[in-house]
């Protein structure tokens, strides 16, 4: 996928899409994500790149990014202080003025037909409220994943919910309308709480059956806030403890929670020390980097 911007993007059809990036530290990373954005088939009609006061020249980069674009294409807003990426992504969604709100994390990138395909998923359903798809792990020159006919989207149950989060972020696609929020009080889990919020208050949401994004790093273990597994799992805690005190589970559902995410933490601390160790191998290797 070629990282130069698209600067004749009025031939490509465009979608009552607008994308929200919160940006912290990201210099290295945003222009490969927006390349992203501006390689969709059905063009977003927006982007909101939130700076979220990295203190370094984010900012900077950001503006030099949103300059190599079609002129109101990106918007850069700034925060007034470091609020983390619940704060940042709220910011960008009120400012959003198209029907549906994607987003996209700055070190994360979208397969070219995402929007596509998610837009023919949502404009065929107006009660669904909200559309992710998987996502895999690759490094950013690697090809991307084909498509696996046939294309389909499936109503995700809130069981599914209870044992795992099948949103990713950078996958879901929203309704702008929803009167929901990311919870600014969090760092952590923020996400999973939302669409839990969403699922559980009686709304439909959706999974289509390709990978249409890409982390460029593990999705925990490898840096970040997902680094400390512990306290990811703390939250994790403490949002389903929040949805039992909403009345959005029940208390067995909470206790069924509570284990299915203890046995998910363990194997989660496990396969970091698997790879940590195969790295370390790799690394002693003659041939080794």
């Amino acid at each position: 996928m070629s990282a130069e911007p698209r600067r004749q993007s009025a031939v490509v059809p465009t979608a009552p899409v607008s994308v929200v990036v919160p940006c912290f530290c990201c210099m290295g990373t945003i222009r490969r994500a927006i390349a992203s954005v501006a390689a969709q088939t059905l063009l977003p009609a927006e982007v909101i790149l939130v700076e979220d006061c990295s203190g370094d020249g984010t900012l900077a980069t950001l503006r030099d990014t949103a300059a190599g674009y079609p002129a109101g294409w990106i918007t850069v807003v700034a925060q007034p202080a470091n609020a983390g990426p619940s704060s940042a992504r709220n910011r960008g969604w009120d400012l959003a003025t198209q029907e549906y709100v994607a987003f996209l994390d700055a070190d994360d990138s979208w397969h070219p037909r995402k929007i596509e395909l998610q837009m023919d998923v949502l404009r065929t359903d107006p009660e669904l409220m909200l559309l992710a798809h998987p996502m895999d792990v690759r490094t950013p020159d690697a090809p991307l994943r084909e498509l696996l006919p046939p294309i389909c989207a499936k109503i995700v149950p809130r069981r599914v919910l209870l044992s795992s989060n099948p949103f990713p972020t950078s996958s879901v696609v929203l309704r702008r309308a929803l009167p929901l929020r990311f919870d600014e009080a969090r760092w952590r889990a923020e996400d999973y709480l939302l669409w839990a919020q969403i699922v559980y208050s009686g709304r439909r949401a959706g999974i289509l059956n390709q990978v249409l994004a890409s982390w460029h790093k593990h999705p925990y273990g490898a840096g970040g806030l997902t680094a400390d597994l512990d306290a990811m799992n703390r939250a994790g805690v403490d949002a389903r403890r929040a949805l039992h005190a909403q009345g959005l589970i029940s208390l067995p559902e909470l206790c069924f929670a509570h284990v299915i995410g203890a046995l998910r933490h363990l194997r989660r601390h496990w396969l970091t020390r698997a790879r940590r160790s195969a790295d370390k191998a790799i690394a002693r290797s003659p041939g080794g980097r």
